[in-house]
């Protein structure tokens, strides 16, 4: 693992290296969302050491800054500043703003041979979906996410319910949810605070409703299905009953789930390897239940390349971005924190293929791809995701109807995506 140099040591190396010529190392800085030190840093300082290791010739800086937000405020003002990046791993979802912003390069500028072309073409298409605009490849998936529905086989079996047919339609969802929800325990909980837009996206889509066409230029926020999808949601707690009124923490909701205080919860598949440490019962994944249409929105954080940089910084960055989306190293990040490996090739790893044997749940997520869309995503992206933001909490706390809060998000939009149209 990456340890710091100590000034003794960093002396003792100075001497050593006195008469050997040093390497003269392309140096590459990465900006990286984790927040805080611990199991998720030490699997990326463990591939970086592992590149390092097969490239001597190059250095790797990563810079752990935060959430997605402070990754893209912090890469930006330090590229704005004139002390630059090479690449981050930010949302996928900030490849507008980052093409209007003119700071990132497209991937195919950058892959040249045969064998780096193929490698670019082995992902999922619908991870690599956000990734794509006007016919470029703008970001690489890395740390990348479906929603599902974790659920306890416990309370399932202690409320009559089969622990291995979770819910498959709306309407099985608000079935369970009613025979769960008892001596003080819910049915189901959904967050709405920290992403609630990325939840809103599998409630309009299941109900037949994409929210924003594929150029990132409107929004359909005031269709009527999209409405439609919000009174569903607020329903299940104001009708429904099986599922507190008002906003659910995303932060604390996971905690709440290996509590037993829900019986069942969307959340994201990135939680997975979590759950499966914390809840001390048995406990399923599933995918989201379908209405008109079965659908979840893919989400997370995709790999980009800042302009600026060399042409060796380019190249080194490459292949750190293939070093780590290389099968085993993506089979080793899914195990490690639920999130999907980017590559069919992945799961195809020896390590994968028994992981998922073992552990079934862990291939929800894969095979969610398969009726997955991408996630919300326009140009003025956080204006707009802050909008309807607003609009679904507002709903969701009885503070507007969902018409009415749809409608003013639907306004904003238009007026902030006019340039673009």
């Amino acid at each position: 693992m990456r340890k710091s140099i100590t000034s003794a040591a960093f002396a003792a190396g100075l001497l050593a290296t006195s008469a050997i010529p040093a390497l003269a190392a392309t140096e590459l800085t990465m900006y990286y969302p984790i927040a805080v030190g611990g199991a998720l840093t030490d699997v990326i300082d463990g591939m970086i050491d592992g590149f390092e290791a097969e490239h001597p010739d190059v250095k790797v800086n990563a810079i752990y800054a935060g959430n997605y937000d402070d990754t893209r405020l912090r890469a930006v003002s330090a590229i704005k500043s004139g002390d630059p990046a090479q690449l981050s791993v930010m949302f996928s979802i900030d490849v507008y703003d980052l093409i209007e912003q003119d700071l990132i390069v497209p991937f195919d500028d950058v892959v040249k041979t045969s064998k780096d072309k193929e490698w670019l073409s082995g992902f999922y298409p619908a991870l690599m979906a956000n990734g794509n605009v006007d016919n470029k490849t703008w970001g690489i998936p890395f740390q990348r996410s479906t929603i599902v529905m974790y659920y306890n086989k416990d309370m399932f079996r202690e409320a009559g319910l089969d622990p291995e047919m979770p819910p498959k339609t709306w309407e099985e969802m608000v079935s369970a949810g009613k025979a769960l929800a008892k001596d003080g325990k819910w049915g189901l909980m959904v967050p709405s605070t920290g992403y609630p837009y990325w939840m809103f996206q599998s409630f309009a889509i299941q109900n037949g409703k994409q929210l924003m066409n594929a150029e990132g230029t409107k929004t359909y926020f005031d269709d009527p299905a999209v409405i439609e999808a919000l009174e569903y949601w607020r329903g299940l707690a104001t009708d429904e009953k099986i599922m507190p009124e008002g906003t659910i923490e995303w932060g604390t909701l996971r905690q709440a789930f290996v509590q037993g205080q829900t019986g069942m919860m969307w959340h994201s598949t990135g939680n997975l390897s979590a759950v499966k440490k914390e809840a001390k019962f048995d406990f399923g994944v599933a995918m989201l239940p379908a209405h008109k249409k079965p659908g979840s929105p893919t989400g997370g954080g995709n790999f980009y390349m800042f302009k600026g940089s060399s042409a060796e910084q380019q190249e080194a960055s490459l292949e750190l971005i293939k070093y780590m989306t290389a099968p085993e190293r993506a089979a080793e990040w899914s195990i490690a924190t639920g999130y999907v490996g980017v590559t069919p090739a992945a799961y195809e790893t020896d390590a994968l293929k028994s992981y998922a044997s073992e552990f079934p749940q862990a291939a929800v997520a894969r095979d969610q791809l398969d009726v997955a869309i991408p996630e919300f995503s326009t140009y003025e992206t956080a204006r707009v995701r802050e909008s309807l933001n607003n609009a679904i909490q507002a709903a969701l706390t009885g503070e507007k109807s969902p018409k009415q809060a749809l409608t003013d998000a639907q306004e904003d939009a238009n007026r902030l995506l006019k340039a673009f149209q």
